[in-house]
């Protein structure tokens, strides 16, 4: 009998420690399965001109929560940032923790006119960077308006598709594509644009967000699949 007792109390003891096993391997998957995505930007990343929670990042996190996606948006955006200023951030954005990069840059150089070579080189080493940290990028692009002549707009615009292109990032044409793929665009500036007319209002973000949201989800789906 006493033979038996211990061969059962053996059992139940590595029974028990399997079934621990299993549960701190559940726990660890679903810790792991957390994406940090780092927002590099300027003030429309930021969140100019809102309030706490109605800006890109905060809308955004919450869109893919929605979405059921286990995800954390860090705000890195930076007011009156250009893509120089954003290169020279990257190196601390880019920490541990962060799986993929939403980088969002090139307005400010844009209101500057500042040549589309510079701009280009400053977002190629962005995107070196990503890739030698192992990151993710979704890149979003702008739209340049035609005052500084067709060459200025033909390079400025190229520069967004054919980068992602060359790294094998993700791209989304312009970050106020919510807003101008409307059929009704002086409209869609006055609803959803602050008084500024640069920045949209919280009503306009979340229609930015819910455009862009597809991409993001497929920026998250890449994260995850690099990660196991």
């Amino acid at each position: 009998m006493k033979l038996v007792a211990l061969g059962y109390g053996a059992r139940a003891l590595a029974l028990k420690q399997a079934l621990a096993a299993v549960l701190a391997l559940g726990l660890g998957t679903a810790a792991a399965a957390e994406v940090t995505i780092a927002a590099l930007g300027d003030s429309l990343t930021q969140g100019y001109g809102l309030a706490q929670g109605e800006g890109f990042v905060p809308q955004l996190e919450g869109w893919l929560r929605a979405q059921g996606e286990e995800v954390r948006v860090l705000n890195a955006g930076v007011s009156g940032d250009t893509t120089a200023g954003g290169l020279s951030r990257v190196g601390w954005t880019l920490t541990p923790e962060v799986d993929a990069m939403i980088v969002a840059l090139g307005g400010n150089d844009l209101l500057r006119g500042i040549d589309p070579a510079a701009s280009r080189a400053n977002l190629r080493a962005i995107l070196q960077a990503a890739q030698a940290a192992g990151v993710e990028v979704l890149l979003v692009g702008l739209n340049a308006p035609g005052n500084y002549g067709p060459d200025y707009k033909a390079a400025f615009d190229a520069m967004y598709p054919e980068l992602a292109a060359e790294f094998g990032a993700l791209h989304v044409e312009s970050f106020l594509k919510g807003l101008t793929d409307l059929p009704d665009r002086e409209g869609a500036m006055r609803d959803y644009m602050q008084p500024d007319g640069i920045h949209p209002s919280a009503a306009g973000v979340t229609r930015i967000v819910e455009a862009m949201g597809p991409a993001v989800l497929e920026l998250v789906a890449r994260a995850q699949a690099q990660g196991e």
